[in-house]
């Protein structure tokens, strides 16, 4: 069974920075495809960012390319999601997950239980 535990999230000021970390429970993120998803108030979840288990090769969404960058250490089997350039509207809880389908679809495996993030002006 993968669980996945987020840690990293916190109080921000607009302009400010964040890095989010997800643990695996052993091997996840050198077998499973990974994602970061993001779920505001009133909206439905979302797909920030996702990595392939092989080759490493990302996604994001438009709204974060260039600003967050999602990477992942096989050995540690942690998962990160860099943030920079922090806006208002990045506030939402955050979920790391795992997939063994492709990455940029919304229906992952398995889930952690979020981190919140929340930006302010």
């Amino acid at each position: 069974q993968v669980q996945l535990v987020e840690s990293g999230g916190g109080l921000v000021q607009a302009g400010g920075s964040l890095r989010l970390s997800c643990a695996g429970s052993g091997r996840t993120f050198s077998n499973y495809g990974a994602g970061w998803f993001r779920q505001a108030p009133g909206k439905e979840r979302e797909l920030v960012a996702g990595i392939t288990w092989i080759g490493g090769h990302t996604h994001y969404a438009d709204s974060v390319k260039g600003r967050f960058t999602i990477s992942k250490d096989n050995a540690k089997d942690t998962l990160y999601l860099g943030m920079n350039s922090l806006k208002t509207e990045d506030t939402a809880v955050y979920y790391c997950a795992a997939t063994r389908g492709l990455i940029t679809s919304p229906q992952y495996d398995y889930w952690g239980q979020g981190t919140q993030v929340t930006v302010s002006s």
